[in-house]
């Protein structure tokens, strides 16, 4: 499956991910400038993304604890997430994220 980054230069990056792997996990491996600081335990806001509108409804909800998160979010949008937050599958497969600047 691929996965498109939008750099906050505007550049795209498209790289392979499998089922199953973290969205911050693909990020990270394909150097993308997401910390994720807490490693996925919801204490931080340092891997949020806006998902492009058209991906987003493809995505499962938020939880309560992720949308507390994004609340404390820089430039955070109505398709904000947080990439330790979403598992990718064969359904997300061409999402598309931005980093937020």
């Amino acid at each position: 499956m691929i996965v498109r980054f939008i750099a906050r230069d505007g550049s795209i990056t498209s790289v392979a991910a499998s089922p199953g792997d973290r969205l911050l996990d693909t990020a990270q491996a394909h150097n993308q400038p997401l910390e994720g600081t807490c490693e996925g335990q919801l204490s931080c806001a340092t891997c949020h993304v806006v998902v492009d509108p058209a991906d987003f409804a493809r995505l499962p909800p938020a939880s309560e604890d992720e949308e507390d998160m994004l609340d404390l979010a820089q430039n955070a949008t109505r398709t904000s997430r947080l990439a330790c937050q979403i598992r990718l599958t064969d359904a997300l497969d061409g999402l598309t994220v931005r980093i937020p600047g």
